[in-house]
């Protein structure tokens, strides 16, 4: 079959493109950017790319069927031309990776607010571990699995993925994972965020409650037995629930916790099995991804016991770039570079920062990229949550495709905030020399700690650069 991208160098769509070609299709896409990784990833595969959008592409390819990626929308040239001509077959990205990747296979769907880059990395790393071929598709570029944020695996064998609510395309209005045909649903947390695409809270937890009705009668829902949010969601006499979390009311609890500067531990319990783990990541959140990720590849598994999955691996994951990565390590300053784009992921790891690291200060650069954040909806929450920092440095938020009546004002966050802590800038390269003098004049040791879900206009990488000499 001849598969046609338009709009190949997503992180989703290329890892897609690449897996289609691995199963023997033929494979050809358009983007208007083409960047790294994705760009030397579909190069290595073995797909050409087209530069532009120009409808000439499909008509030389001829495809059987285009997929539109999720950025794409109308008055787009090769999308207008595809729907005039007519003779195209097309679908969404979800769509596809629905019918032809999981198609009957197991499929363990990790969806929430926070966390499920992470915790679908986690799952694929225990299978994998454990000696079984699974096929994964994560949203990021993990520091284990070869560096492959895909992997096709054994038609026999599960597949793990990440089920964004996010809509599936211009045409599509459902959440992503919708199309993903949950065996096992993981659901890590509900909060409001996608403000572009959401109402409210209520309409957040409206599509997590479409999906939890496809959950195969055979599977199961591993929830956060602490998130409230979840726990009002309808009943699901359909399926088993297993609830995952430090309350006593959880199936599997989380115990013992503890941390120190480069680790942490803590403990696992169902009935009378106790499992104890013992690995680099810090934060009560990281240890609820662990075990939600842990139960999720069990039960894929078709085990009884949620956790009847060897947990020794955990000892050797070495998390996900852009997630806590760091980037600077000298006897003054570390940098960190965290994809932290929703209030709560940037209070998680601000106050994981101040465990791990007692005794410096934390300064914080934030970017406000993401749809959500661009907009006032949670600026209060932005807001708050950087103050928890000692000082924090808001970059430009670009807000000139928002709503005007719901654009975020960054210099009334900073004034509504705690000024003497948060500061507003207008571009990130006034940001970036202001953070760099005063990092250079604090006199004792800090921890600077860089959130965007974009580039930052390498905004971090530069400062990396400056204070690594």
């Amino acid at each position: 079959m001849k598969i046609y991208f338009i709009g190949i160098c997503g992180t989703a769509t290329g890892n897609v493109a690449i897996l289609m070609k691995r199963l023997g299709h033929s494979v050809l896409g358009s983007d208007s950017g083409i960047y790294e990784p994705m760009k030397g990833a579909l190069a290595e595969a073995g797909i050409e790319i087209r530069t532009g959008w120009k409808p000439k592409n499909l008509e030389d390819f001829n495809p059987d069927i285009v997929v539109v990626g999720n950025a794409i929308s109308r008055m787009n040239p090769e999308l207008e031309f595809m729907l005039a001509a007519r003779k195209y077959e097309y679908t969404s990205l979800p769509a596809l990776v629905g019918e032809r990747l999981i198609g009957s296979r197991n499929s363990l769907v990790v969806s929430g607010t926070h966390g499920k880059t992470t915790t679908t990395s986690i799952a694929a790393h225990l299978l994998a571990s454990a000696g079984i071929d699974a096929g994964w598709m994560i949203g990021g570029v993990p520091q284990g699995l070869g560096g492959k944020g895909s992997n096709l695996g054994s038609p026999e064998a599960p597949f793990v993925i990440e089920g964004d609510e996010y809509d599936t395309a211009y045409f599509d209005k459902r959440s992503k994972f919708i199309h993903y045909r949950p065996f096992v649903l993981l659901v890590n947390n509900i909060e409001f965020d996608h403000a572009d695409i959401f109402r409210d809270l209520t309409d957040v937890k409206r599509t997590f409650t479409h999906v939890r009705r496809i959950v195969s009668p055979l599977g199961a829902i591993v929830e956060n037995g602490d998130d409230p949010n979840i726990a009002s969601l309808e009943n699901t006499p359909w399926t088993k629930r297993i609830k995952v979390g430090f309350g006593s009311h959880c199936d599997v609890l989380i115990k013992d916790f503890s941390q120190c500067a480069d680790s942490s531990s803590f403990t696992l319990e169902y009935g009378s099995a106790r499992k104890k783990v013992e690995w680099g990541l810090q934060g009560e959140y990281n240890a609820r991804n662990a075990a939600m990720a842990a139960v999720g590849a069990s039960l894929v598994l078709g085990a009884s016991n949620p956790l009847d999955i060897d947990l020794s691996p955990l000892a050797s994951f070495k998390g996900v770039k852009r997630r806590q990565e760091t980037i600077l390590n000298t006897e003054k300053i570390i940098a960190v570079e965290d994809f932290g784009h929703h209030p709560t992921a940037l209070r998680l790891t601000i106050e994981s920062m101040r465990q791990k690291y007692p005794g410096r200060k934390i300064f914080v650069a934030f970017e406000p990229r993401s749809n959500t954040a661009k907009t006032n909806v949670l600026q209060d929450a932005f807001g708050e949550a950087l103050e928890l920092a000692d000082a924090a440095y808001i970059g430009r938020a670009d807000t000139s495709k928002t709503d005007p009546s719901r654009r975020m004002n960054t210099a009334e966050m900073a004034r509504a905030h705690n000024p003497k802590k948060l500061r507003a800038f207008e571009s990130n390269a006034a940001l970036l020399e202001a953070l760099s003098d005063d990092a250079s004049s604090e006199n004792g040791k800090i921890v600077c700690i860089f959130f965007s879900n974009g580039s930052f206009d390498g905004v971090h990488r530069e400062f990396a650069k400056r204070f690594s000499r």
